[in-house]
Parts: C-alpha cells; sequence; structure tokens
C-alpha cells in the first residue's frame, strides 16, 4: 500500500514536469511570432522620420541633402505635386506613418490590427506609387528621398500581407479589394485634381485683378512645368493665376526641346518676366508686380 502511495504521489509531480519542458518551447515560439512586429515597428519609425525631415525641410523653404538646384530631386518638391491642401505632401506621409506606428505598437485584436495596417500601408502605396509616376511622367523626374519613402512603404505592406491571419481579411477578398481599391482611387483623384488647381479656394479679387492688367499690359512671364520657382511664382497668385500671361517654354517635358516663342524671345532662366521690354529672371511678388506696371495696389476692389 505505501509503494502504490509513493507511485500516486509522483503523478502529479511527473505532469508538473511536463509543464516546465512546454515553457521554454511555448517562450520560443512567442519570440518568433513578435520578430515581424519589431521589423513593422522599425519600418513605421524609419517612415517617420524621414517625413518629419522632409516636411521640417519644406517648412522652412530649404533644400534637402542631395538635392542639388535643378536636380531631379529639386524639381519633384518643387512641384505642383509637392502640396497637397495648402501642407506639404511631406507632412500628409508623416501623418500616415505615424497613425501606422500607433496601430502597430497599440494592442488590439489579432483581425482589427491587421485590416487597419493593411488598409493604410495600401493606401500609402497607391499615393506613393502615383508620385513617384507623376514625377517620372509629367516632370521626367525622380527624386531619391520619395524613392526611399517608397521603398519604405512597400516593405511595410508587404510584411503585413504576408503575416495576416488565418481569419484575415474577415470577409471575402474581392469585396475587401474593391473597397480599399476605391478608396485608394478617390485619394489619387483628389491628389490630380489638388495638382491641377482644381482645389484652390476661389480667387482673390485683387490678385484677379493684377493677371488681368499683367495680360492688358503686354507683360509676359516664361516659365516651365517642371520649374520649382515657376510652381512658386503661381502658388503667390493662387486660383488667379490662371488669368497670369504665361508662356509655356517647355511644352514637351524636362527634356523636350524649348518652345519656339522662348528661343526668339531670349529665355535662358525661369521664371522670366519681360516688363517694359525688360527681362526679370526670379520670382517676383504680386505686390511688386504691381508697383513696376502702374497697378494700384491699395486701391484694388477686394
Amino acid at each position: 500500500m505505501a509503494r502504490k502511495s509513493r507511485n500516486r504521489r509522483h503523478k502529479p509531480a511527473h505532469a508538473g514536469q511536463g509543464d516546465t519542458a512546454q515553457r521554454p518551447a511555448a517562450g520560443v515560439a512567442k519570440a518568433a511570432a513578435s520578430k515581424p512586429d519589431l521589423a513593422l515597428r522599425l519600418l513605421t519609425v524609419v517612415g517617420l522620420l524621414l517625413t518629419a525631415y522632409l516636411t521640417w525641410v519644406a517648412w522652412n523653404s530649404g533644400s534637402a541633402a542631395f538635392c542639388t538646384e535643378g536636380s531631379g530631386c529639386d524639381v519633384v518638391q518643387g512641384s505642383r505635386w509637392s502640396r497637397f491642401l495648402g501642407l506639404p505632401i511631406a507632412a500628409w506621409g508623416f501623418l500616415l506613418y505615424a497613425a501606422l506606428a500607433w496601430t502597430a505598437w497599440r494592442p488590439a485584436p489579432r483581425l482589427v490590427r491587421w485590416r487597419r495596417l493593411w488598409r493604410l500601408s495600401f493606401l500609402g502605396l497607391a499615393i506613393s506609387a502615383y508620385l513617384t509616376i507623376a514625377g517620372l511622367v509629367a516632370l521626367q523626374a525622380a527624386c531619391v528621398w520619395c524613392l526611399m519613402s517608397l521603398a519604405v512603404m512597400t516593405a511595410i505592406f508587404l510584411l503585413v500581407h504576408a503575416t495576416r491571419p488565418d481569419a484575415a481579411p474577415g470577409g471575402r477578398w474581392p469585396t475587401w479589394l474593391l473597397g480599399n481599391g476605391l478608396l485608394a482611387l478617390g485619394l489619387l483623384v483628389a491628389l490630380q485634381m489638388s495638382a491641377m488647381g482644381l482645389l484652390e479656394r476661389r480667387e482673390d479679387p485683387r490678385l484677379r485683378a493684377l493677371a488681368v492688367h499683367l495680360e492688358q499690359s503686354g507683360v509676359k512671364f516664361y516659365g516651365a512645368s517642371w520649374c520649382a520657382n515657376c510652381t512658386e511664382q503661381k502658388r503667390l497668385f493662387g486660383a488667379a493665376s490662371r488669368r497670369l500671361p504665361y508662356v509655356e517654354c517647355s511644352p514637351n517635358g524636362r527634356n523636350g526641346g524649348l518652345a519656339f516663342e522662348c528661343i526668339s524671345a531670349g529665355i535662358g532662366g525661369y521664371p522670366t518676366w519681360i516688363i517694359g521690354g525688360q527681362p526679370h529672371v526670379e520670382v517676383m511678388a504680386p505686390e511688386r508686380l504691381a508697383r513696376m506696371t502702374g497697378f494700384d495696389w491699395e486701391a484694388a476692389v477686394e
């Protein structure tokens, strides 16, 4: 009877030893499962640092590293695609990376967390790809910083997609893809409308009157679609910029030939204002243009 009692006492101890043996294996599995999360968090931090730097440069009207004047990077960052709703596009990128970082670090049910990360990274990838293509096609230029952001966002999207839970996406894939595809398309349409000036505030009456006055006075404004300073010059006039006496000198893109009208006028830099037969190769404030052309700025109807 004593032996039987000892055997019974050993059974709980033996079971305890088995549980202890399983704990290290569970710990290893948990550590392995956390590696994708660590990589994802690091990538969001890289994206935050990258876009924070570019936002700081844009708000201080500076030039990013490796962006010499006239380079592809300079052209892209000064283009009409560089801002959206009045803010640098890099600032919007920072907000997107911040949302990704918040979602990646914040505990939540796995499927819910995955859906949020997938949607955010998908939208970010679509926007980054669109901006890169716009630069290559319309400006014939590429920006190393934009390509870096595209690479980071691509890595985030691929990592999130590769680590999807078994229940993902929580519904039918066609429905999930269609819904997010339409959302991305809506954002891209808004970006393109902004680049075309269709989301500008209504014309300032004074700037509109000045633009009409410049046209009637025989003033000419020569520029190029890829010229960052030309974009800045137009931005000073807002929605009234479409009324400026503008002449496009590079109708076939950055690497295309110069327009005949610009060749005959001897245009050598952008933007060039021809006022009273004299060239002025610089960005000019509306107030200065008013003084030089005899426009009564103070008396203009608001």
